[in-house]
């Protein structure tokens, strides 16, 4: 379904695009009953409060469902465009979050955040050494996005080039600041009408700040983020700004306005999830900097799945025995069930380290606390472990059972 034929006739014929619509959520559901944003959008065009939407809300509204109706193994497949579209497509966004957030999408809750972790481990303090580990790349992150923009979904050139401008006060605050200095480093070619961008870095720049995991990648090339819009414009309005000691990052203009993360080589989890708590608070008191908040989700994000805390707190931990096989097949098993994620070293759909090593994370964002979650990792790290010693005690068996078998 192209997007320009849709969205040109949102006015002149209004009942044949909401037909089309519902057909082609239809159809791709035959073969992707997983897409949750084509199992709803029918229901939902079809309810009341689908049949009010004016011509410019449900042109925003295909906006949000794009990216499942044009990549049909979307597990999600919609992307809200502003910060008010989770209550104005309330209808439709309530069963997705409540279909992943809590299996069950009639159900609801309210979001609360809390980020004092002083009753966790000894008085706050998550040390991995007390779990036999030596030292592991943490990091934790959260995604945010500023109220008075659209998010990036629904931005043009001229808005990224704005949203940016903007931020460049907050940059410049931090590197005005002794507890992180540092450097802005920018995709933008100019802020138009022949102004220049002082912070535009070389292309070579830019990929040596791919490879050391600083800035992010093409985005034209995510398929998924190219049909919700969020890749539009490349790459105007990208970039970030990197402390002086490599610790803090802020992206600028991915899936959200705002990646906002701390990482470091420690053995204490709560080092960079308290450091972050900090950093946020200073960007937060900056004067133009008002984070978009929904009442019910918490802080709004592009994406339903990271709307709440929009943390994803992560460590890079070796299971060798796990992943004796060369995959992460097993490491998964074990995982799920302890409410974890894994993924490969570089991030999602990449492969596990050569000597074994994964990227772990808790899975929830929502209806959880900040607290929580960094709780959770630190839970679950000890858990995975406790797996990867017994994995240990099968590997060499399966190893011997063949030798055994030779001299027979």
């Amino acid at each position: 379904m192209g997007a320009a034929a849709s969205t040109e006739h949102t006015s002149e014929n209004r009942e044949a695009l909401v037909t089309a619509l519902i057909s082609e959520s239809k159809r791709i559901l035959e073969t992707q009953p997983g897409n949750r944003c084509c199992k709803y959008l029918g229901p939902y065009l079809e309810s009341e409060e689908g049949k009010a939407l004016s011509d410019d809300d449900l042109k925003t509204f295909y906006g949000c469902a794009r990216t499942g109706l044009e990549n049909e193994d979307s597990g999600l497949g919609c992307y809200a465009q502003t910060p008010a579209d989770y209550e104005k497509f309330g209808g439709f966004f309530n069963k997705v979050i409540g279909d992943y957030h809590l299996d069950d999408p009639e159900k609801t809750q309210k979001h609360e955040s809390c980020w004092d972790a002083s009753a966790i481990g000894e008085n706050g303090v998550l040390d991995v050494t007390k779990l036999g580990l030596e030292q592991l790349s943490m990091r934790v992150r959260v995604g945010r996005n500023l109220k008075q923009f659209n998010l990036p979904g629904a931005m043009d050139q001229a808005e990224r080039i704005k949203f940016e401008q903007s931020m460049l006060l907050a940059f410049a605050a931090l590197v005005a600041n002794e507890a992180y200095g540092g450097e802005i480093y920018s995709l933008s070619p100019d802020f138009g009408e022949g102004v220049v961008n002082p912070n535009k870095i070389s292309n070579e720049k830019y990929e040596e700040l791919v490879k050391a995991h600083v800035l992010f990648k093409d985005m034209d090339a995510d398929p998924y983020l190219k049909s919700a819009g969020i890749a539009s414009d490349w790459p105007y309005g990208r970039g970030c700004w990197q402390s002086a000691d490599k610790e803090c990052i802020i992206w600028f203009g991915e899936e959200d306005q705002l990646r906002i993360m701390c990482m470091k080589t420690g053995t204490c989890l709560n080092e960079v999830f308290d450091r972050l708590k900090t950093m946020l608070d200073t960007v937060e008191a900056i004067d133009g900097i008002d984070f978009a908040v929904s009442e019910n989700f918490g802080n709004v994000t592009s994406c339903p799945s990271n709307l709440g805390t929009g943390m994803r707190a992560s460590v890079h931990i070796k299971i060798p025995n796990l992943t004796s096989d060369g995959t992460d097949t097993k490491a998964k098993e074990v995982c799920d069930p302890l409410g974890l994620s894994v993924r490969g070293t570089g991030g999602e759909h990449t492969p596990i380290g050569a000597d074994g090593t994964v990227d772990i994370s808790p899975r929830n964002r929502l209806f959880i606390k900040e607290s929580e979650i960094i709780a959770k990792l630190y839970s679950g790290i000890e858990q995975l472990m406790a797996k990867e010693k017994e994995a240990a005690a099968v590997v060499p068996a399966e190893a011997e059972a063949p030798a055994a078998a030779a001299e027979a």
